[in-house]
């Protein structure tokens, strides 16, 4: 037992710990990071004690089953109450833009008083409840509100488990595909631009915003010092990032009437707060995509130059490797990446099918007391009186319960309610992370147990605790464990079989809904403008600039042309980019990069110029552009528009290619030492 523990326990503090480390971002305050490390330790603890529990209900040591009592409290009454009543509460007071922590915590209560009626509704029903049935006031308690959490978890649990079954291995051996990754990729990098240039306009025009109404309030204003707090945190964002630089911003209807009162400069900065959010972590999506995708282009070119260089893995991310050493780590580079990897994610896809199947296969079977067809029963049961393989049986496949069930929750509520972004996830956004793993850990371990059945009647500590249930509310203990899991294997069954996609295409209305997968079914080919972008961004870094340093000029270029570029449906007398990425001039350094996409800004969002917008919004108390005296003089504008004609010539011409040869689809051309991109023509 100690040996598990010793092992298992470091590595779970250890992952703990890394995971906050790789997505908390850098504004992430202290005291949420413990909240937040110590109720995914709670949750991560309960994959420790099942094997542990387990194991001692085999053995029957009673020094053992006390000690495992006591972690299984522990855990789970710290789980309960931080999603239940701690973290609620500390995600309103993070999200308010309040000025001190007392309006901070009343605005909190505020935003929380309907899950504050709801959660007491039911406590003031369960406490009729216990009073009929005349239960134990103690016992009746723990015992209803273990129901409650109970039932919410495997209600809604169920339906994450079960499409976390399906699409984990679908997407494993989809990801094999490189053919397949490389058009979705080229997909996903369009819609990311798009969406960190709305992401970039929003951050410009609350920064506007920040700025009228400071220009506007005199410094004697009662509320001028809330303002002096909203502006020192500006100042404090844009000196982070030196390279960002506000390309225009607008005034809405309402946004001169922040300087009400004290609730309306907190929105005020609230909004600041999230519009400064969402940017970094719509650029750090866009960076992942874009890393991606151009770490595969190499993998692709690498295995189809295999012989030229020698059976080496060339990178555009680094330099070469020279001497015996950086030889022998080349050759194995591309061995890994080049040949084996495929294979190894085809076999894992399979692997993960299978144990997907096992898992389906025990949860349908659960009703029948008297078959016992789960494998991992079976397995446990085989290995007898071996801690170590009872152990290793019952933590590999709960794990994989958990990794899936959590996959669905942190993906459907990326699309709904929360991000995860390495590097830049909110405080808000790891509160909420942390609550929906709190609530889901308990119902995912008994739920488990459940497919277990151990010789000779034996039960586990917390089968014992859970037994509670049954004396307080009898339908929703072991009843309702075993009957409701079968709705979850019908469901999984037609994920697998993709009938809600069918579904939702047969009604076309109802295609908003379709979020549940990658939706790679639907791409047909590459995207042109993810793939120009794509070669813009190796252009950049092959001047030796980072990944997505120009993000934002290359997602405006192409954010305004992607639907006519598609559509072939170019309208006549509008300017636009060149398409063709050997033809651009490519700027030495941020400040050409600016002055090259002016027009384009000009035409997306505001008819004045780039210099004339960073005027007005940079106030002098504020330094909004580090000044360049190097910078070269701009073009006349007889030069621009003669260059901007040529380009608009050039994708026509582009346009009306694709339309007329019916180009199939984009691919990596072979020929040695190019990253060019060609097309399949189907004459």
């Amino acid at each position: 037992m100690w040996v598990f523990y010793m092992i298992s326990l470091p590595l779970t503090v250890g992952m703990v710990a890394a995971t906050l480390r790789y997505f908390a971002g850098p504004a992430v305050p202290a005291h949420v990071l413990a909240v937040v490390g110590y109720a995914w330790l709670c949750s991560l603890s309960f994959v420790v004690l099942v094997p542990t529990d387990i194991w001692t209900a085999i053995s029957g040591n009673g020094k053992q089953k006390s000690d495992v009592g006591f972690f299984w409290s522990w855990s789970y009454w710290s789980t309960f109450i931080l999603a239940w009543s701690i973290v609620p509460t500390l995600l309103g007071y993070e999200d308010s833009g309040d000025f001190t922590f007392r309006e901070r915590l009343k605005t909190s209560i505020h935003k929380n008083m309907t899950y504050y009626a709801i959660v007491g509704a039911i406590g003031l029903f369960g406490l009729i409840l216990i009073i009929i049935m005349r239960h134990d006031w103690v016992r009746g308690i723990l015992g209803f509100s273990m129901a409650c959490s109970n039932t919410f978890g495997l209600v809604t649990g169920a339906f994450l488990l079960g499409f976390g079954l399906s699409e984990i291995p679908r997407n494993v051996w989809r990801s094999a595909d490189w053919t397949r990754r490389l058009q979705f990729l080229s997909h996903r990098v369009s819609k990311m631009a798009t969406k960190l240039d709305h992401a970039h306009q929003e951050y410009c025009n609350a920064i506007f915003v920040v700025q009228a109404t400071s220009n506007q309030m005199s410094k004697r204003d009662p509320l001028r010092p809330c303002m002096d707090i909203i502006n020192n945190m500006l100042t404090q964002m844009l000196e982070d990032d030196p390279l960002f630089k506000p390309s225009g911003g607008k005034l809405g209807e309402h946004d001169m009437d922040y300087d009400t009162d004290n609730k309306t400069m907190g929105t005020l900065r609230r909004q600041l707060r999230k519009a400064h959010e969402e940017y970094y972590r719509r650029k750090s999506d866009y960076m992942t995509c874009v890393v991606e995708a151009l770490e595969l282009e190499d993998t692709i070119r690498n295995y189809e130059q295999r012989d030229a260089s020698g059976w080496k893995y060339l990178s555009s991310f680094r330099e070469n490797r020279s001497g015996t050493l950086g030889s022998f780590l080349d050759s194995t580079e591309f061995i890994w990446r080049c040949l084996l990897r495929k294979q190894f994610m085809r076999v894992l896809a399979v692997t993960l099918g299978c144990v997907s199947a096992s898992i389906l296969l025990a949860e349908a079977t659960l009703l029948p007391s008297d078959v016992d067809l789960s494998l991992f029963s079976n397995l446990i049961n085989a290995v007898g009186k071996q801690e170590v393989l009872v152990q290793v049986a019952a933590f590999v496949p709960l794990m994989y319960m958990c990794i899936c069930t959590y996959y669905s929750l942190i993906r459907i509520g990326m699309m709904l309610l929360y991000s995860l972004t390495p590097g830049q996830t909110s405080s808000v956004s790891l509160l909420m992370i942390c609550s929906m793993v709190a609530r889901y850990a308990p119902p995912i371990s008994y739920n488990f147990l459940n497919l277990i059945h151990l010789g000779g009647n034996a039960k586990t500590t917390f089968e014992k605790r859970m037994g509670n249930i049954d004396d307080v509310v009898p339908f929703f203990g072991r009843s309702f464990n075993k009957i409701y899991p079968l709705i979850m294997v019908v469901y999984t069954l037609l994920v697998a079989g993709n009938f809600f996609e069918h579904l939702i295409d047969f009604f076309g209305s109802l295609k908003r809904f379709k979020c549940w997968t990658d939706q790679e079914e639907d791409m047909d080919g590459m995207d042109p403008s993810g793939v120009f972008i794509l070669q813009n961004e190796r252009n950049y870094m092959e001047q030796g600039r980072k990944v997505s340093e120009h993000a934002t000029p290359l997602a405006r270029n192409f954010s305004c042309l992607g639907k006519d570029v598609e559509s072939g449906n170019i309208p006549q007398g509008e300017e636009t980019v060149e398409t063709k990425p050997e033809r651009t001039a490519q700027p030495k350094h941020g400040g050409d990069a600016a002055h090259r996409y002016s027009s384009v800004r000009e035409q997306c969002s505001s008819p004045k110029p780039v210099e004339q917008v960073q005027k007005e919004i940079s106030p002098a108390s504020i330094k909004l552009d580090t000044g360049n005296s190097e910078e070269p003089a701009p073009d006349s504008p007889a030069d621009t528009a003669s260059r901007w004609a040529s380009m608009k010539m050039g994708l026509q011409n582009f346009s009306a290619s694709m339309g007329s040869k019916k180009f199939l689809r984009l691919s990596l051309s072979p020929r040695a030492g190019t990253n060019e991109i060609c097309y399949g023509n189907t004459r």
